[in-house]
């Protein structure tokens, strides 16, 4: 039988899972650095670890608790700048994986990290992009880890902080976006989302252990189209013991269920 998993675990598991050997990742802080160092110390040696704060291919030493963290720097083939992250490597169109998050994900993908409610006069106000926009405009897949609650899945975002399909299928090649039709999935404690090119909105692929498909729905706040799914597959004991000895061994991110 299975080893106890959290549900943190769980998600971060399944998004390492879509990163690839020799893919070029753009790293941001918290869930997103895990499954990222997850991935590279897996199933993929050769990924390139690229820190949105300009660190590319670091050795990484223990768990950084952020991208400016000094281990996300030891031994990097390059210590740069953001201008570097974002301009030398992801503008260029070399970045193959990029994490994102948001308080609000709609229909279509699009992210909401700046305010709920009017913009000149919001409910509340977030830290706003950051790297967000570039990491969403340029990259070839974008994996988002979240909550699944019926708050953050709106129909349409309040604000649109970083671009999903924007709406439709050819909105972002409309829009002049390097990465016309980018994969993108959202990893969530309930199911698996992603983007149907063929009509630019987000379908279940996959469900979590034990969750139906209505149970998704309800706490989804737009329409999610009937489809065939596949369940998440539980991590297994080495992958959990890989996660909790040397990814995460201190549980600055991670909480092993009792």
């Amino acid at each position: 039988m299975a080893e106890a998993y959290s549900l943190d675990e769980l998600m971060v598991v399944e998004a390492s899972r879509h990163i690839s050997d020799w893919d070029t990742v753009m790293v941001g802080t918290g869930l997103p650095m895990v499954a990222s160092l997850f991935a590279l110390k897996n199933h993929a040696p050769n990924m390139c670890y690229v820190v949105e704060t300009g660190g590319i291919a670091p050795e990484i030493l223990g768990t950084p608790s952020s991208v400016t963290d000094a281990r996300v720097m030891y031994r990097a083939v390059r210590h740069g700048s953001l201008l570097d992250a974002l301009g030398g490597v992801l503008q260029r169109g070399l970045a193959d994986v990029a994490f994102l998050g948001g308080a609000q994900i709609d229909q279509f993908a699009n992210v909401n990290s700046t305010v709920i409610g009017d913009y000149n006069s919001p409910k509340v106000r977030f830290p706003g992009s950051g790297g967000a926009n570039d990491l969403a405009s340029h990259a070839k897949k974008v994996l988002i880890i979240t909550r699944h609650e019926k708050r953050r899945f709106p129909e349409r975002c309040d604000f649109i902080t970083s671009p999903g399909y924007i709406d439709g299928p050819d909105g972002r090649k409309r829009a002049g976006l390097t990465s016309p039709y980018p994969d993108i999935f959202v990893i969530t404690d309930l199911a698996v989302m992603a983007i149907d090119k063929s009509t630019g909105r987000l379908r279940v692929e996959a469900l979590m252990p034990e969750v139906s498909l209505e149970r998704v729905k309800e706490n989804t706040g737009f329409e999610l189209p009937d489809g065939d799914t596949e369940p998440v597959e539980p991590p297994t004991e080495a992958e959990l013991r890989l996660l909790r000895e040397e990814v995460d061994p201190g549980g600055e991110y991670l909480k092993t269920p009792e």
